[in-house]
């Protein structure tokens, strides 16, 4: 059962292992331009990939924890199921294959506040990678 492995365990067993299912949670486009990564510093499985301008969640290995969620600053993270992360999931799966994971907590950009609360943002979207 899931619930007995810890998490930092889950991310190295085999999905027949400990079922499939646990849901992902997506980085939406309220993270670009911002990527604050306070939920990078709580990822219990580093699950977190980094681009030029926002983070992605990689869907193979987010344990639906949520523990993210609430860390970001700008409200970019959502559950999968949730109707806002489903333009954003298959970026998420996407670019979490290609761009470098990110473990620890970076500078956000100087102007990252400005950015915050500004709405559509996903012509901004870079599919650069960043630096982890």
């Amino acid at each position: 059962m899931p619930a007995t492995y810890s998490a930092r365990h889950q991310k190295t067993m085999p999905l027949w292992a400990i079922g499939s299912d646990f849901m992902a949670y997506v980085v939406t486009e309220n993270c670009i331009r911002c990527k604050f990564m306070d939920c990078v510093e709580v990822c219990p499985v580093d699950c977190f990939y980094v681009g030029a301008n926002m983070l992605v969640i990689h869907p193979d290995e987010c344990i639906d924890c949520g523990v993210c969620e609430p860390e970001c600053p700008a409200e970019a993270i959502f559950p999968d199921s949730d109707d806002r992360a489903t333009a954003w999931a298959e970026k998420n799966r996407t670019y979490a294959s290609v761009w470098p994971n990110i473990t620890r907590k970076g500078e956000p950009p100087a102007d990252a506040e400005e950015w915050k609360d500004k709405p559509g943002k996903a012509e901004l979207f870079s599919t650069e990678p960043g630096e982890a």
